[in-house]
């Protein structure tokens, strides 16, 4: 086989189906029909002379020869696509450009604002659309540019480019005048005089979940909720506790109406970062955004 048999095309979606390990979402990734991609991979099959993936439960696995090859086609297209980005030009006050962020609404919370401000400023053109990703597939949808950037504490999330951003730690937050709040203690005490409190969870922030869980508190959850957004309001009318970073719970504390008490909590500490994939690490805009996200927010 001569590198000339090889359709660029070819490779672009041998790597999708690797990424994806299904054609069917490999032909949606590059707007191709199934039929299509099929066709298009048997034609590859046949110029490999192997069959390069086969079947597997809901998808298709990888053949050892497919697995040597992969890294060496997506460093190959990653080249290519920086070679063919590298003369483009990015003006932020000129640019209509779209930015797709993966986050959750306490981050939208806690960084939208402040962005939007710079945007408006320096590049009012620019937009950006935020939406939840999978957290198993946030990788996939960073190399494959359905989303430029990923915000949170990820620490699945592998094999991207990332920049920390925030140190923060999980915190209880009650209302104003909470009794619990009245009487003074800390350490192996305060953990254990928990169990007086009754908790509100948030099912999409597992982590917060997992502590009560470590400090078999899942018994005192009276509500779970899908976000955080709703809770100063719920905190606020009743007698609830929630769990939630530091740094989210302060700014609602600075409006008043709650307080805060910070146990010696397993896993308390985390890091929230700013992920993006190796593929667009040259692109201009990509650059610039995550220069000004890094300005605005990298403590």
């Amino acid at each position: 086989m001569h590198i000339k048999d090889i359709d660029l095309n070819l490779l672009r979606l041998f790597d999708a189906v690797y990424r994806t390990r299904n054609v069917s979402r490999a032909a949606e990734l590059l707007d191709l029909t199934q039929p299509a991609a099929s066709q298009a991979l048997t034609r590859l099959r046949l110029l490999i002379k192997d069959p390069l993936f086969v079947r597997a439960g809901g998808g298709v696995e990888p053949t050892p020869k497919a697995d040597r090859l992969a890294d060496a086609v997506r460093s190959a297209l990653g080249l290519l696509e920086e070679a063919l980005n590298e003369s483009a030009l990015f003006n932020p006050l000129d640019s209509h450009k779209v930015f797709r962020i993966h986050m959750s609404d306490i981050g939208e919370g806690r960084f939208l604002p402040d962005l939007m401000v710079a945007l408006r400023r320096e590049a009012p053109g620019v937009r950006l659309e935020t939406l939840p990703v999978p957290r198993i597939e946030i990788a996939q949808r960073l190399d494959s540019g359905r989303i430029d950037f990923a915000f949170g504490f990820l620490p699945t999330v592998k094999d991207t480019q990332r920049v920390q951003l925030i140190k923060d730690r999980y915190v209880v937050l009650l209302r104003a005048g909470h009794p619990f709040a009245a009487r003074k203690r800390s350490g192996p005490a305060l953990l254990k005089d928990l169990r007086q409190l009754e908790f509100v969870g948030v099912r999409t922030h597992s982590d917060t979940l997992r502590i009560l869980e470590m400090l078999q508190l899942q018994d005192r959850l009276r509500l779970t909720t899908e976000h955080f957004m709703v809770l100063p309001a719920i905190v606020r009318a009743t007698d609830l506790a929630v769990v939630m970073p530091r740094n989210i719970a302060r700014t609602f504390a600075a409006d008043g109406g709650y307080t805060l008490i910070e146990p010696a909590f397993p896993l308390r500490d985390f890091t929230v970062s700013l992920h993006w994939s190796r593929r667009f690490e040259s692109d201009p805009g990509n650059q610039w955004m995550r220069g000004l996200i890094e300005k605005l927010f990298r403590e």
